[in-house]
């Protein structure tokens, strides 16, 4: 008899006022999701939440993702830009213990190749208990350039604050781990 692997929580926040009120659809959402499944082979399962952009809704979410949930990877889409109800990045800081600004150095880095407002755009991550929260943009091409340059660094730092492993497929992502 073969154990059945267990599947890891990861958290997907999709952070809009029209797709929370059912005007559009959540894209950035989904787009987490299928870059997830590219890139990861360790068996996993997406616990998915939607919220208007408001702080302490966002704050609630991430709380219970990462707290309730169990989830050592958070990765929110969304209310990253500098229009005044975009307060993901001041949520996150709100409840991450230590922020970890390279992610956000090297995705906004990555996204200026693309187009040249990427400098208006405030990602962050940081760390929760043993969660790592990680912001994205909210555009689904944006979703895959920037997850999929920040991700080889995702799994050590997960390793680093205690949760589980995660591997990636390295075909497609060659996360980076120190020799033993």
């Amino acid at each position: 008899m073969t154990a059945t692997p267990i599947s890891i929580p990861i958290g997907i926040l999709t952070v809009s006022d029209r797709a929370s009120r059912g005007v559009y659809e959540d894209l950035g959402g989904p787009a987490i999701e299928r870059e997830l499944a590219r890139l990861l082979v360790t068996p996993w399962r997406a616990v998915r939440r939607l919220v208007p952009d408001e702080r302490p809704e966002i704050e609630g979410r991430l709380v219970e993702l990462c707290d309730v949930e169990g989830c050592s990877l958070v990765v929110t889409t969304g209310g990253t830009g500098p229009a005044p109800r975009d307060v993901t990045p001041e949520a996150t800081e709100a409840v991450c213990q230590r922020m970890m600004p390279g992610f956000g150095e090297l995705m906004r880095a990555v996204s200026l190749r693309v187009v040249p407002t990427a400098i208006l755009s405030r990602q962050t991550a940081g760390i929760r208990g043993r969660s790592l929260i990680v912001n994205l943009p909210g555009k689904p091409s944006a979703i895959a350039d920037c997850l999929e340059a920040v991700f080889p660094a995702v799994p050590y730092c997960i390793d680093l604050i205690g949760g589980p492993r995660l591997e990636t497929d390295p075909a497609v992502c060659k996360a980076f781990r120190p020799k033993a």
